[in-house]
């Protein structure tokens, strides 16, 4: 996932319910086709946070040693940060830059 291009604001902003179902034409569906790209992201963003964090684990299980690397807190604060994956994915799907299809309507 790529931070610098997101456009997504940090804080929650109200919405107006007939904006996101005018592409679907039905507002359940897209708040699951925003709730399965937010997934999506959490989970890109979880396994980058966690490729991150990898390169200072320690080999030494020691509950005494606890070592605080600067880099690792600023790494973690950059994350915390960042705006939720559900804002995220609702600008997204505002913005037409989601792909979903939903094959019950294609076999109709």
């Amino acid at each position: 996932m790529n931070q610098n291009k997101n456009t997504a604001p940090n804080s929650t902003v109200t919405r107006d319910l007939r904006e996101l179902d005018k592409t679907t034409d039905n507002l359940y569906e897209s708040i699951v086709v925003i709730s399965k790209r937010a997934n999506q992201i959490s989970v890109d963003v979880k396994e980058e946070l966690s490729q991150k964090l990898s390169e200072f684990a320690s080999s030494n299980d020691n509950l005494e040693e606890v070592f605080e690397n600067r880099e690792q807190i600023e790494i973690s604060k950059h994350y915390e940060r960042l705006p939720k994956p559900t804002l995220i994915a609702i600008d997204e799907f505002l913005h037409d830059q989601v792909y979903y299809r939903n094959p019950t309507k294609e076999q109709e």
